[in-house]
């Protein structure tokens, strides 16, 4: 497997001038860029890209290419793209949304800059390095403690958690669902360059569910994945494969890391 670490892929992002490309550790250049874009010094950054799977007129939103069949048959494509309301082969995956540790900072910036608070660069890494966002909770990183050195246990901090350094977070907005015990049912998987399948190192579910459509339920599941590990670079573009509850169809979703930071 193509093996890639963390620090070549921040310096390939840090020499590659404007270009986007997901940054999967926040360092002082990501950084003063998404903060100086939360507090209007500079243009907006994209900090998620998401893909739009709805259908109109026979054909997805998305970019041709992005949605192919791993397993199950082209009728797996073809009734969807025909009859994107009937179920009848599980629900319906309906967006993928990527984001990583910018997209949580620029959310985190833009609370401080609402609260009138000044967020530096500093406080923000500071809070990130300890795994924690910059909040109101921590005085926006200024009050997290470093662990002394040798100390085996981490220093108490208030606040969420972070992301840690080099996951990848993929939200995916399903609908169709019928119950919400099936949510668990979802099986997804990054595919490396070599073919191998790399598993989500967690999952959960946004606050969002509801039922809708004759009372199927709708909302939104979310994996965490490391794909430096799976050998996939910042700017590449990936391959989602997710087979849903009902488990006779399964799809490949071509996704861009370059479309955002």
């Amino acid at each position: 497997m193509r093996k890639t670490s963390l620090g070549l892929v921040l310096l390939t992002i840090l020499t590659s001038g404007p270009a986007l490309a997901w940054v999967p550790k926040l360092e002082d250049q990501s950084a003063k860029t998404v903060i100086d874009s939360a507090y209007g010094r500079r243009a907006t950054v994209p900090t998620f890209s998401t893909l739009d799977l709805s259908v109109d007129g026979g054909k997805f939103k998305a970019p041709d290419g992005s949605v192919k069949v791993f397993d199950g048959g082209d009728t797996c494509l073809s009734s969807w793209l025909s009859a994107p309301g009937d179920y009848g082969q599980g629900s319906r995956v309906a967006s993928l949304t990527l984001s990583g540790q910018a997209d949580q900072l620029l959310y985190q910036a833009q609370d401080a800059r609402d609260n009138f608070k000044n967020l530096s660069v500093a406080d923000a890494l500071k809070a990130f390095g300890a795994g924690y966002l910059p909040s109101a909770d921590n005085g926006y990183g200024s009050k997290i403690v470093a662990t002394p050195a040798g100390a085996t246990t981490p220093a108490a901090q208030s606040g969420s958690l972070a992301l840690p350094d080099g996951q990848l977070r993929i939200d995916i907005a399903v609908k169709g669902l019928d119950d919400l015990q099936q949510r668990s049912a979802y099986q997804v998987r990054l595919k490396g360059p070599d073919g191998k399948l790399l598993a989500p190192t967690r999952f959960s579910f946004v606050n969002d569910w509801k039922a809708a459509d004759g009372g199927k339920q709708a909302g939104t599941l979310v994996y965490y994945f490391e794909p430096l590990k799976a050998g996939l670079n910042a700017n590449d573009k990936i391959d989602l494969l997710l087979r849903n509850e009902q488990g006779s169809c399964a799809y490949d979703f071509i996704l861009d890391l370059s479309k955002f930071s």
